[in-house]
């Protein structure tokens, strides 16, 4: 089983300020481990402060949910089936895109949370370091699957 160590977590947060950097944008960007425990944190220089709660908590909640936090804002709507959703777990649970999990043979492995820019631009700048990871991992295209909208799985 794959584990992402702090080493990785850094290339992985340069991949994504890079990105970051290309779309103009000043981010918070956080990466947790497979507990939802942060592994490391990056804040851009100008990045808002209420970004790094927020992206920490994106990272958080795409593991402790198992999913990208986008796929929870259209059920999160009112009437919806997960209407309130992000007023419980002491108002952790992030419903703006832009946090992802990395998932590997089917498990939870991690997962990574950006804030800085509109919820599409934060999708994209972690989808840049969900690309990164899984060329580390050596994933040719072929393996390569996106169950849902912005999530990753490894059949390494």
């Amino acid at each position: 089983m794959f584990k992402l160590t702090l080493e990785i977590a850094k290339q992985l947060l340069e991949v994504a300020a890079q990105k970051a950097r290309q779309m103009g944008l000043s981010s918070d960007i956080a990466i947790v481990d497979e507990g939802a425990n942060l592994i490391a944190f990056h804040r851009m220089d100008n990045a808002r402060i209420a970004g790094i709660d927020i992206s920490q908590n994106k990272a958080w909640t795409s593991v402790a949910m198992q999913m990208p936090t986008a796929n929870l804002a259209q059920s999160a709507l009112p009437g919806g089936p997960s209407f309130g959703i992000n007023t419980t777990n002491q108002g952790r649970l992030v419903i703006l895109g832009g946090g992802i999990p990395f998932v590997s043979k089917d498990k939870i492995i991690g997962g990574i949370g950006v804030s800085g820019g509109t919820s599409a631009q934060d999708i994209e700048v972690a989808n840049a370091a969900v690309q990164a990871f899984k060329n580390l991992l050596g994933v040719g295209d072929a393996a390569f699957t996106s169950a849902r909208i912005g999530s990753i799985h490894f059949d390494n």
